[in-house]
């Protein structure tokens, strides 16, 4: 009894005719059922939605039969082709009229199908039958199609996270080097940046190889300024120490910058290093974070990305604080990228008290103004030292000419009245002389 060629048994002919050598016209003993499945391909246009998934489900081994490849072809074409036809959106709508669908197998036809499934999702779930082969060849063959790549996107995202639900470790690995690979095909501002922050932790968590692990961050950094602080506070590998992996940051931040040929304009860098300033002080209290991951970190923008470098301000603070035992080299290094005139007059007045912060670092007027009252308190100190031994030096000759004349009085009187005369004009003169040296003492009081 000769089978009939029905969608749900296409696949069962198929491989009865290949294990069974049923495949070419050697006398009435073997009879070719090929002939007889093409024949009823030829219909193909007439299925319904349902019979054609049920026709690609049950044909998708075929894929390792090289002589029925052009019949699971044919079946996709056609279940893709659908979905590319305007006003598809359920598949009620595929299945109400069987005659109301007369499609070309033309495949010249497909470059008129332009974005047609834009926002049309409700397949999704019908197609997470799909081996992981199969689903490689379904979605190049959509882009073929010039299927809207946001939808090509979220369909590859909701098949990732259906299908590794519940799957044991090496198809997980398997799906998410697939799609990964199929994500690449994509352009990227259709990509959801949050759905590739999940896809990467998942790649972490499944210890992936260092090759995809690339891949995702290629994809995530041109993205950077769409994403916010919560996805970059990535745990940071085991046996690292630190609280968060900020090497992954900063590969991030490298990528947004030189791995993409889109431009970087001043919106999208000012997002950026607001989000980094946030990261910045999330990290700093890190005691585990070394000064020159701390130091790529702050460095990594240009100074026109900050409008204000008050947040960078109090990360470099609190980094200061906790790695209290930093060489005074390391702390200018770190702090040469502050701008002083970017700081609030409050947090430029809090800097040029706070002593964590090297001199070098503060801000010049006030380095100048400590410089200068160092200078004069050195000056009044040589003044002060310079007056001392003055006073010393007059006071002492002043004693030793009242000694002399004393001396010289008391002789003279022992002489007799005649003399006393020319010593009273001796003592005038020595008067004279004491007065004269008094003239040259400093008015330390004026």
């Amino acid at each position: 009894m000769e089978a009939t060629p029905s969608p749900s048994n296409m696949s069962l002919l198929c491989s009865a005719a290949h294990f069974m050598e049923m495949e070419c016209d050697d006398g009435p003993e073997t009879p070719n059922l090929k002939p007889h499945i093409e024949k009823f391909l030829e219909g193909i246009r007439f299925w319904t939605w349902t019979e054609l998934v049920e026709a690609l489900k049950q044909c998708q081994d075929l894929l390792s039969f090289r002589g029925y490849l052009a019949i699971l072809d044919r079946i996709m074409d056609h279940l893709i082709e659908r979905l590319a036809s305007p006003g598809i959106t359920s598949p009620n709508t595929c299945s109400s009229n069987r005659s109301s669908f007369q499609f070309s197998c033309d495949t010249s036809s497909n470059n008129s199908l332009r974005n047609n499934c834009s926002g049309v999702t409700w397949w999704f779930e019908h197609l997470l039958f799909l081996k992981i082969d199969l689903l490689d060849k379904v979605t190049r063959t959509m882009l073929s199609y010039d299927f809207d790549h946001g939808v090509v996107s979220r369909f590859l995202f909701y098949y990732h996270n259906s299908t590794c639900l519940g799957a044991v470790q090496d198809e997980k690995i398997e799906t998410t080097e697939v799609v990964i690979n199929l994500l690449l095909l994509l352009d990227l501002s259709s990509i959801s940046c949050k759905d590739l922050f999940n896809l990467n932790r998942m790649a972490v968590g499944l210890k992936m190889s260092t090759g995809f692990i690339d891949k995702i961050e290629s994809l995530i950094g041109p993205l950077l300024d769409q994403t916010t602080i919560d996805y970059l506070l990535l745990p940071s590998p085991r046996g690292r120490g630190q609280a968060y992996d900020v090497g992954f940051v900063l590969r991030l931040v490298r990528i947004f910058f030189f791995g993409h040929s889109s431009e970087v304009n001043s919106n999208r860098l000012k997002r950026v290093a607001k989000m980094m300033d946030l990261f910045l002080v999330e990290v700093a209290p890190d005691p585990h974070l070394k000064p020159c991951e701390f130091e790529a970190l702050i460095t990594m923008l240009p100074d026109t990305a900050r409008e204000s470098h008050d947040q960078l301000y109090l990360a470099m603070d609190m980094y200061l604080k906790v790695h209290a035992g930093l060489s005074e080299k390391e702390k200018i290094s770190i702090c040469r990228t502050l701008n002083h005139e970017k700081l609030s007059a409050e947090l430029l007045r809090n800097l040029t008290r706070n002593l964590v912060f090297p001199s070098e670092a503060k801000p010049r007027a006030y380095v100048t103004k400590q410089g200068r009252m160092k200078t004069l308190l050195q000056e009044n100190d040589h003044l002060k030292n310079f007056f001392e031994s003055v006073f010393r030096k007059s006071f002492k000759n002043i004693e030793v000419r009242e000694d002399v004349e004393n001396r010289s009085y008391d002789g003279e009187e022992l002489r007799g009245d005649s003399e006393g005369i020319q010593n009273g004009t001796q003592l005038k003169r020595s008067g004279t002389h004491i007065m004269s040296n008094a003239m040259y003492l400093p008015k330390l009081c004026s």
